[in-house]
């Protein structure tokens, strides 16, 4: 037999198959052909991997794409096929009333696979300075069930953010209408677990495959308890019990959500991350995100054993958003996504979203990735990528300043 596309001699891990070991892999018409110690048979192309780690493609299932409609949205492509991610989820960018647009103009076109929770609020994070959920009357459970259950193919679920400064009065409510709208659809909830309001609150309404992202962000306030944490700094009875009844616990880094004093206090407590995702976003992107990769490597540093690293962003990713039958694996018959890294030696820095700096030695570093069967190197996208950082950069600069602070007149006045 002939393939389209040999990989030969590479470590793959595959958590799905309980697979790390030095295999070869060959794919043909866009699937996993064959995967074996040895595949003698011809192809069109033939890679040598030999010393690279080869995984199924990477999932990063908190981030923001919905770029020109909203103040949070980047171009996903060239960030992730430059970067090992072969399908990223957005995380409530559009709403009920604007999922449309992003399936035909964002999802649609993308040569990477882009899925997306579908927020509570009909208009989605259109406008990020504003909390989308002070007024309730954004919020319509009826109308978001039906999108995501009228269109599976792009949704995985309904999002909601749930802080004081983004739900104001309205406090939990807006995530039992979030809850209302996903037991009409059979899909699971993503909830941003924020400041002001006690986590305790928020898991009470979760149920079993529900995911809490941001589950690593620190400046909480003790008299409430609104992180993982309590003010002794031990996980919460409450987080235990919400892990053992199923509900699911995300990295969702962004550019407020990680320090590395919360994630220390609670890995040592061997309260690992069931997924790592970026929320990668205008905000983000720049500094301290950078990439799904670079998110993976702080936690690898912080002692995270790689092939846990895999399983996080692969297999249980892909069981988070209900794709783990072709998603997260190199099981024959499954769409050829897939990653390969090196991982290299040296003296690394890393910083958390308050610009604490640790030192690292190891780093996560992609070499390709395959998207159904097709081969990107990162420095083919380097281009278009840094064509993506400035638009962040642009909308950033735009938003990150407060009303009437633009400094700007019009010409001729």
């Amino acid at each position: 037999m002939s393939y389209d596309l040999l990989l030969k001699n590479a470590t793959v891990i595959d958590p799905s198959q309980n697979l790390n070991a030095i295999r070869d892999v060959a794919i043909q018409n866009a699937t996993i052909a064959a995967l074996s110690e040895s595949i003698t048979d011809p192809a069109r192309e033939t890679l040598d991997l030999t010393g690279k780690i080869l995984t199924p493609g990477w999932i990063d299932i908190h981030a923001h794409v919905f770029a020109g409609a909203t103040t949070w949205g980047i171009q996903a492509d060239a960030l992730c096929l430059a970067t090992g991610v072969t399908t990223i989820v957005d995380a409530g960018s559009p709403g009920w009333a604007n999922f449309l647009a992003f399936r035909d103009f964002i999802a649609t076109p993308a040569r990477t696979q882009i899925l997306t929770f579908v927020h509570i609020s009909g208009i989605g994070l259109t406008y990020g300075p504003i909390g989308e959920m002070t007024d309730i009357k954004y919020a319509d459970p009826e109308r978001t069930a039906y999108v995501v259950h009228t269109y599976p193919e792009t949704c995985v679920g309904v999002k909601v953010r749930i802080s004081k400064t983004i739900t104001g009065e309205n406090g939990i409510v807006p995530l039992q209408l979030a809850v209302q709208a996903a037991d009409m659809a059979h899909t699971p909830v993503m909830v941003h677990m924020g400041a002001g309001i006690a986590l305790s609150d928020i898991l009470a309404e979760l149920r079993p495959g529900d995911i809490v992202t941001h589950c690593y962000r620190g400046d909480g306030d003790a008299t409430i308890g609104d992180t993982i944490l309590n003010r002794q700094h031990i996980i919460r009875p409450e987080v235990h019990h919400a892990r053992q009844q199923g509900i699911l616990f995300d990295v969702g880094h962004g550019g407020g959500s990680f320090l590395f004093e919360t994630a220390k206090k609670a890995l040592a407590q061997d309260f690992l991350p069931d997924v790592i995702s970026t929320d990668i976003h205008s905000g983000s992107i720049n500094d301290p995100v950078y990439s799904l990769p670079e998110t993976a490597s702080k936690l690898l540093n912080l002692g995270i054993e790689l092939p846990d690293i895999v399983r996080q962003t692969t297999t249980a990713a892909a069981a988070a958003i209900g794709r783990s039958d072709h998603l997260g694996t190199l099981k024959i018959g499954t769409v050829a996504d897939l990653s390969a890294f090196e991982i290299r030696e040296g003296e690394f820095q890393f910083h958390d979203v308050r610009d604490n700096l640790e030192i690292g030695r190891k780093n996560i570093h992609p070499v390709l990735t395959i998207r159904a069967g097709k081969v990107y190197r990162p420095e083919s996208l380097r281009e278009e990528r840094d064509e993506t950082l400035a638009r962040a950069r642009e909308i950033r600069a735009l938003t990150s300043r407060r009303f009437g602070d633009l400094g700007w007149t019009p010409s001729g006045t």
